[in-house]
């Protein structure tokens, strides 16, 4: 009982040394494990530098973490917002030793697990393992193509490792997301680097900012559509409501034209013309172009194919 009384009475103090006003926070870029993604901090040291070793709080028990960067450092909601993790205090001589050897000590469990998955043939692949700093619980990310039954598994690694252990099935993004990789514009994955969350991806965003639909020029390592695809799209959809759409007919300078393509961050669109053929019109010329509404007898009939459709059920009523 008195060691849980001791462990729950240090976050206790942490959490009134952390107290500060928004203006003495000091923001730092962390990585947990060496190629993994980076998160933003805060602390209250001013003397953190390049490759320190921190203690960052984190929601079951402190853990360790190597300062790769600063940030700006300044005050305001959205700063307070991308903060992850509090910076507890530097990691001391011997949790830094232990810190340094903990990768090793996952890829021993990688090599054990991987050994048991052949040898009870479960189709699996394992892609990572994650081990917590004070050795309370070992996390083992694997893909399958559909459920696995690897209770077996589970009780032959409790007995080996003497701890708690959790298998979690991951999906493609996560899976390039823990072994990074370089991208199709020739800098490391967005997923691996930065990115906290995967944002939903659909094919009319590349349709709105006119990319060519080859799904290998729009995939990336993954197989799955582009991440980058969501970073201009609202850009490109808000210029786009502003501009004429493809197929418009303008009248310029006395001369009836019609919009076949346009360019949202140029600000221009292509028109063709019967007289000129196809030009380019710059902002300013299609903004005072006048838009030519095309005769409308088709939309009369359809007006009156409704009234017909439904005065129909009426007859028929009255001849009943």
């Amino acid at each position: 009982m008195t060691e849980n009384r001791e462990q729950h009475q240090e976050p206790d103090s942490d959490l009134q040394e952390q107290a500060a006003p928004p203006d003495l926070w000091r923001f730092y870029l962390v990585r947990f494990r060496d190629r993994g993604q980076v998160f933003t901090a805060r602390g209250q040291q001013d003397d953190l530098v390049k490759d320190d070793t921190v203690m960052l709080r984190t929601d079951h028990n402190p853990e360790p973490a190597l300062i790769v960067g600063n940030t700006a450092n300044g005050s305001g909601p959205e700063i307070e917002r991308g903060a992850s993790y509090d910076i507890l205090r530097k990691a001391t001589a011997e949790e830094r030793n232990k810190y340094i050897h903990l990768p090793q000590l996952e890829k021993e469990a990688f090599a054990i697990c991987q050994g048991r998955i052949d040898f009870l043939c479960l189709p699996m692949n394992l892609v990572r393992v994650e081990r917590f700093f004070n050795g309370s619980k070992i996390i083992f990310y694997f893909t399958a193509e559909s459920r696995v039954d690897f209770r077996e598994l589970v009780k032959n690694l409790v007995q080996e490792f003497r701890t708690r252990v959790e298998m979690r099935q991951i999906g493609v993004r996560h899976e390039t997301q823990m072994l990074g990789g370089i991208g199709p514009c020739g800098r490391e994955l967005c997923c691996s680097s930065f990115l906290k969350k995967f944002e939903s991806v659909s094919i009319k965003m590349a349709k709105t900012q006119d990319l060519p639909l080859n799904p290998a020029k729009i995939s990336g390592v993954c197989n799955r559509l582009l991440c980058c695809l969501t970073y201009e799209y609202d850009s490109y959809k808000s210029i786009k409501q502003q501009m004429p759409r493809i197929g418009r007919m303008l009248k310029h300078e006395g001369e009836v034209c019609r919009v076949t393509r346009i360019h949202p961050l140029q600000g221009t669109i292509k028109v063709v013309s019967k007289e000129n053929g196809e030009r380019i019109l710059t902002r300013e010329q299609w903004r005072a172009a006048e838009q030519v509404r095309k005769n409308q007898p088709r939309n009369k009939n359809k007006s009156k194919k409704k009234s017909r459709k439904k005065s129909g059920p009426g007859k028929s009523a009255e001849k009943q």
